[in-house]
């Protein structure tokens, strides 16, 4: 069992994050005598969860469904599902980001061109 401040530092997160995270139902750690929270290795592995979802661009509502299905079905198969299927949408999503960051880098770099020529020639000019 490791306290809260174990397990920010652990995660470099705030305590305030890890509240947060209980306040919304995602984490559930216990209590102390001295009522502190305790968080046990369940609850650091659904931690990491949460923050693999959060660095791949998943909503906490999303993270929430696919973290909490595995206390529904304990085969693990709806969470498998669910986790594939938002999978699928987030690398549509992240496709179609690179489509039109591939277009305004085309563009700027045809910006860039013309305009390096233009300078190019205005100071062929001055001299």
């Amino acid at each position: 069992m490791k306290t809260i401040k174990e397990v920010a530092k652990q995660f470099n997160v705030s305590t305030r994050t890890l509240r947060y995270y209980e306040e919304i139902g995602l984490l559930h750690p216990s209590r102390s005598i001295s009522n502190q929270r305790t968080f046990s290795k369940k609850e650091i592995a659904k931690l990491k969860l949460i923050l693999r979802g959060k660095k791949f661009g998943f909503s906490l509502e999303e993270i929430k469904e696919m973290v909490l299905l595995f206390d529904v079905d304990r085969t693990g198969i709806q969470q498998l599902e669910r986790t594939v299927n938002y999978g699928e949408q987030k690398m549509k999503e992240i496709d179609e980001k690179i489509a039109e960051l591939t277009q305004m880098k085309n563009e700027l770099q045809q910006l860039y061109t013309m305009f390096s020529e233009k300078l190019t020639r205005l100071k062929g000019e001055d001299t």
